[in-house]
């Protein structure tokens, strides 16, 4: 089993860990909607991405008539 040849002092532990901290998100408002979503992703509300509509969304679909 490994064992450390001696201790991590607190300074070294720290600056190790120094990277490993959560950052926050930078959400950008959406074009078409106005709501808040991650840059360069489909935006959730609309399914808007870059002024153009990607992603259909379930309640746009009518699927009564698709049945018929």
């Amino acid at each position: 089993m490994a064992v450390p040849k001696s201790k991590i002092t607190r300074s070294k532990r720290g600056m190790r860990r120094s990277h490993d901290s959560l950052v926050g998100g930078n959400p950008n408002e959406c074009s078409n909607c106005g709501e808040l979503r991650r840059p360069h992703h489909v935006c959730g509300a609309c399914g808007h991405y870059d002024d153009r509509e990607v992603v259909v969304l379930a309640e746009e679909v009518d699927f009564d008539d698709e049945a018929a």
